[in-house]
């Protein structure tokens, strides 16, 4: 009698090429980073080309944690990304509070704020669909965290369930609708580009520009919100357990995701100053896009940025909805989340009630309205958690000099070392400027623990 071989219920299939994984990069970290951040950067350094400067050095760190990242993957192609990493360096406990974070906070605090603003764009097409005037308040801690749906609540829903929906029936759906989204937000800002230099009206001279003196204090500071507006580069690490052949494939998607990602935040970074001298790019408050857009397209400008804003959030909460879930998989097959998520769908070979709870937790964020602060309040752990991922390198060297490793770290120790050393200054530079908000993330970062102890009494 023929046989037949069930697929592991806890294993994830390889169908992922380099391309595919770029693409999440890409969609994972050009986000609305660089439609506000470069005003508050060009305040701190007004030079022109000292502006440029920090951008390019942003990019080189996030290149050297890429190539940091690229070796950590192909030492453990597993699902999960810094967790798998922080687990073998440091120990089970600084592995699940980085995953706890990116549950509570993390993923899920930015698949709700990015769907939040999806239906604020939207409403500009659809009015009511960017209505936030509530159908009901239901108070759960009075004063505190009251539950309240209206109109623009339940299209942000729709968007977070409808992702998840696509992402849960197989990496093939996921995968096309991801690469097309990131295709048309990198195709979208290219010919924007390439717009703001042939019909723009800007000044050449405006590149060297100098609107007052600059101090290494203030160019070091400016590296802060650079630093949060590259985030997001380690993406491809989450999915390497869904990678071919990972230890070619995962360095060669890092290092591509984040060329692409540094080439294409210097044009657009060097089109604003075409456009505008450093010193008023300092003044301008919004959105860049809408802000240079309407200088190149006039009064139609703002539909166009909005449709540009609406592909480049819903690419982004794509690329969310890939990576978070493996994360929680990761989590849940180590003994150390709800069991449930780690069982892969039978027949989509998706950890589908990963997929299910961060949509849900997600969701309920977006009724909360409290998915602003809690990301706001837990952004530093981005740095500091891939800091800390890097410092695993250099752990898992000396722990583990014999083990094979496909890929190779480019200008280690030097390189990585760097990255780590900048995170933590950040971070100390973070604790001086705003230890209440620094301090309120560590205790959700912190609760994680009794949370961590409750599932390990119960594996």
């Amino acid at each position: 009698m023929p046989t037949t071989t069930r697929a592991p219920q806890n294993v994830l299939e390889r169908r992922l090429g380099p391309l595919d994984a770029a693409a999440l990069i890409v969609s994972n970290v050009i986000g609305g980073g660089i439609l506000f951040t470069p005003p508050q950067i060009a305040a701190s350094v007004p030079s022109a080309l000292l502006f440029l400067s920090t951008w390019v050095a942003g990019g080189l760190l996030a290149f050297a944690g890429a190539m940091a990242y690229a070796e950590l993957a192909a030492l453990r192609p597993r699902a999960g990304g810094e967790y798998v990493y922080l687990r073998a360096a440091f120990g089970p406990l600084a592995a699940f509070l980085t995953g706890w974070t990116s549950f509570v906070a993390g993923f899920s605090g930015a698949i709700a704020t990015s769907a939040v603003v999806l239906a604020f764009y939207l409403g500009r097409f659809i009015p009511a669909a960017g209505n936030s005037t509530p159908f009901f308040s239901l108070p759960i801690i009075p004063g505190t965290i009251v539950l309240s749906a209206s109109p623009q609540s339940i299209v942000a829903i729709a968007a977070i369930f409808g992702m998840a929906w696509i992402h849960l029936r197989g990496v093939g759906p996921g995968r096309l609708v991801g690469n097309i989204l990131a295709t048309l937000k990198v195709s979208a800002l290219v010919l924007f580009v390439a717009l703001g230099f042939s019909i723009g009206q800007g000044d050449v001279a405006n590149i060297s520009g100098t609107a007052g003196p600059v101090t290494a204090t203030n160019w070091l500071l400016a590296l802060i919100p650079v630093m949060f507006t590259y985030s997001g580069w380690n993406a491809a690490s989450y999915v390497a357990e869904e990678i071919r052949e990972p230890g070619r494939n995962v360095p060669r998607a890092l290092a591509l995701g984040t060329a692409a990602v540094i080439a294409l935040y210097l044009l657009l970074n060097t089109l604003y100053l075409y456009v505008v001298p450093v010193g008023e790019l300092a003044m301008i408050r919004g959105s860049m896009l809408d802000f240079i857009a309407d200088r190149l397209l006039g009064s139609v400008a703002g539909n166009i940025m909005a449709v540009v804003s609406i592909i480049s959030l819903l690419a982004s909460i794509s690329a969310m909805t890939f990576a978070g879930p493996r994360v929680y998989f990761a989590m849940a097959r180590d003994g150390v989340f709800f069991k449930r998520a780690a069982v892969v769908h039978p027949r989509y070979r998706t950890p589908a009630v990963s997929i299910l709870a961060q949509a849900a937790w997600s969701s309920l964020l977006v009724l909360t309205a409290k998915a602003d602060t809690l990301v706001n309040y837990t952004g530093f752990a981005i740095i500091l958690f891939s800091g800390v991922a890097v410092v695993a390198l250099f752990v898992l060297r000396a722990k583990e000099p014999g083990a094979d490793r496909p890929f190779r770290a480019w200008g280690y120790p030097v390189a990585p070392g760097i990255y780590a050393v900048v995170s933590f200054a950040i971070l100390a530079n973070s604790l001086y400027s705003g230890p209440a908000a620094i301090g309120a993330g560590a205790l959700i970062i912190a609760a994680g623990i009794p949370v961590y102890y409750f599932f390990r009494s119960r594996s």
